[in-house]
């Protein structure tokens, strides 16, 4: 009889505890169903890279974009000085893609360099900012080239490598 009084003293405290237990239970599981870890990853490379640079000399900008390595990208540029100023854009290989950007007509290579730079002229210059200075912030793009069935090699600018600018 000793036994079935000591079952009935732990099955109280017993029920309690499985009662506790299952009441925190859901709470619990909510938890590890909301955060999870995980680890590894994946790295992308760049197939070219690509740099700018920019000479200024009497009120104009001579861009040149060299592709440093990779495969054959073909590049764009633009300029921004605000709408007091015209720019007005030169340069043999590059022609206007009437978006906004000029386009240079043929793939730089890896390790060339545009042939001909981009010339942003720098035009209604205020006497009082010709004396204080100001920035025109040149901006690139590089993508690389992409060839048609019959081979002709051609640009899609969607599919963006390289975006670079300075000041």
């Amino acid at each position: 009889m000793n036994m079935k009084k000591a079952m009935k003293k732990w099955i109280l405290p017993l029920l309690v505890m499985v009662l506790l237990l299952s009441a925190a239970l859901k709470p619990a599981l909510a938890y590890f169903t909301t955060y999870s870890w995980a680890k590894g990853g994946y790295t992308v490379h760049q197939e070219s890279r690509t740099k700018i640079e920019e000479d200024f000399s009497k009120w104009t900008k001579n861009i040149t974009v060299t592709n440093t390595e990779g495969e054959p990208v073909y590049v764009r540029a633009r300029a921004f000085a605000g709408s007091a100023y015209a720019l007005i854009y030169s340069g043999d290989g590059w022609s206007d893609g009437g978006d906004g950007w000029w386009y240079y007509a043929s793939p730089v290579a890896a390790g060339e360099k545009t042939a001909s730079p981009l010339s942003v002229k720098i035009e209604n210059i205020p006497k009082a900012e010709m004396d204080a200075g100001f920035n025109v912030a040149v901006v690139y793009e590089s993508t690389r080239v992409q060839y048609s069935a019959d081979g002709t090699p051609f640009y899609d600018f969607s599919q963006t490598l390289d975006r670079g600018g300075e000041q």
